[in-house]
């Protein structure tokens, strides 16, 4: 073949190129659909192979080329491997192949969306890093300057609830006793140990003297009032209603305690009502 003959040949290149343009493609919508390097189309079209991968890629390239254009793929790829004459020269650097498939790659928003919420990211741990390096001290001195606390004023005391029931007087030791009704005397006489005496519900305003307060307990109901006087001293005048008998000894003046003349049993004066009530039970004791 002279230099005539071949000027006409018409190489691998210029074959894909004008396959190109007769489809009114550019090298760009190639490779979009080749996923070829937009470099190794323009490398094959201008039979630039220092610029392609190993023999077996470009005619690969190739190939994928010709199929994109219309042209035979096993013709493109015979004759490219003729004109590089089964030889390649030694590659500097190796090429990795590189997809460029716009359908594949991240949207920019996506990207610079994450790259927005990676720098808040950031910061917000920059931030509690920060704090928990600060002192605790503008929180201890917050709590010290810290208005004082307005104690609400204190509920009083639930009142309990009015004792009810018959009364019952109950003699722990022998003790001699009186008990009247608006001056009428319902009884009067010393109690065994032991024995007891409950007045009677009909009395409007009872009233109690006992020559011996520390020897008689008092019973409303099942809870126990309070002594009547102080040991030692007759207490006098002493009201017999529930009420009255829970809350304690009365403040007035009381009496030496009277020893009776000569022992002897409870005896009721005949202007008496009503017989005492005794009971040889050991005396109740109070809930």
């Amino acid at each position: 073949m002279d230099e005539t003959e071949a000027d006409d040949v018409i190489t691998v290149g210029q074959r894909l190129k004008e396959a190109r343009e007769a489809k009114g493609l550019s090298v760009e919508d190639v490779a979009a659909q080749t996923r070829i390097p937009t470099r190794h189309l323009t490398s094959l079209e201008q039979s630039d192979w220092d610029k392609l991968p190993a023999a077996t890629y470009s005619i690969g390239f190739a190939k994928n080329f010709a199929g994109v254009v219309g042209l035979d793929r096993t013709e493109i790829g015979d004759q490219l491997r003729a004109e590089m004459g089964d030889t390649r020269f030694t590659a500097v650097h190796p090429e990795v192949y590189e997809a460029v498939d716009p359908a594949r790659t991240m949207p920019k928003g996506l990207v610079l969306g994450a790259l927005g919420l990676l720098a808040l990211v950031v910061l917000g741990l920059m931030w509690f890093s920060n704090r928990s390096m600060q002192p605790d001290q503008p929180v201890a001195e917050a709590a010290n300057t810290a208005a004082p606390v307005e104690t609400a004023p204190a509920a009083p005391p639930p009142t309990a609830a009015p004792a009810a029931g018959p009364v019952v007087l109950t003699a722990t030791a022998p003790a001699w006793i009186q008990v009247t009704d608006g001056g009428k005397s319902l009884f009067a006489g010393e109690l065994a140990a032991g024995q007891s005496y409950t007045v009677p519900a009909t009395a409007t305003a009872p009233l109690l003297k006992a020559g011996k307060p520390e020897a008689l307990r008092i019973n409303v109901g099942t809870a126990v009032a309070p002594q009547v006087g102080p040991a030692g001293k007759v207490a006098a005048n002493v009201s017999l209603l529930p009420a009255d008998l829970m809350k304690g000894p009365p403040t007035g003046p009381t009496q030496p305690a009277a020893q009776p003349s000569a022992p002897r049993a409870a005896t009721i004066e005949p202007a008496a009502p009503s017989t005492p009530q005794t009971n040889s039970a050991a005396p109740a004791t109070a809930n």
